[in-house]
């Protein structure tokens, strides 16, 4: 649960979702109304082309289901190699699949591929937070924080915790600023602004292993 993290991890795992926002409102716009981290958007437009006969929008959004979950795979399989650097491996993946999305679009203007390893990417980011094998924390899916935000206000107005909605409306916060700011950086820029994404996610990655690590690590202590 959100909730659950602390302050500090609560801000880091805002900070990942304002990431994915970024990278899926990258790909919102450039792909024509695909999704490359909001799978039941994907899932309605698959069917809406289906029903149409349109076997190229049901395509894409099916390739693009297919690779988020290719990604949750490879990272969960990341994760369960021991080491006390689990959500950095996780990251890493991701890292991984942004970087060669990001690879993708040299010399190009971004096809299939870069969609769906934009997918994969996002996909894998979501194994992030795990509790006994279940992800505890979505970090590019909104609807169940905002359900739950609200549970937490309705609790709040009855008598309960007054802040414990917090973490959840941060972290909804941060996929719209995010989703936002890469919108307006790709209509300045283009594509290549996947770049910026990609290089913020390593960086993340790397805070996650010093976090993770034993004592210190490059002179920083955990």
């Amino acid at each position: 649960m959100a909730r659950s993290l602390g302050w500090r991890g609560i801000a880091y795992a805002s900070g990942l979702t304002a990431i994915a926002g970024f990278v899926d409102g990258v790909a919102f716009i450039h792909f024509g109304g695909y999704f490359v981290s909001f799978m039941s958007g994907n899932s309605t437009r698959s069917s809406a082309g289906l029903a149409e006969g349109n076997l190229l929008q049901w395509g894409l959004a099916m390739g693009l289901v297919l690779g988020f979950v290719l990604g949750v795979v490879a990272a969960s399989l990341a994760s369960q190699v021991p080491s006390v650097h689990r959500r950095g491996a996780v990251l890493s993946v991701s890292s991984a699949f942004l970087l060669a999305s990001a690879l993708t679009t040299l010399g190009s203007a971004g096809g299939a591929w870069t969609a769906v390893l934009m997918a994969m990417s996002m996909g894998a980011i979501n194994a992030t937070y795990t509790r006994r094998g279940e992800v505890s924390v979505g970090l590019t899916y909104m609807t169940g924080a905002l359900v739950k935000m609200g549970q937490h206000l309705a609790a709040a107005l009855a008598g309960g915790p007054k802040w414990a909605w917090l973490p959840y409306g941060a972290l909804w916060a941060m996929i719209t600023l995010g989703s936002l700011i890469g919108a307006f950086l790709y209509l300045q820029v283009g594509l290549p602004v996947l770049w910026l994404a990609a290089v913020a996610l390593v960086a993340w990655t790397v805070v996650a292993f010093v976090r993770d690590s034993p004592g210190r690590i490059f002179g920083i202590p955990r």
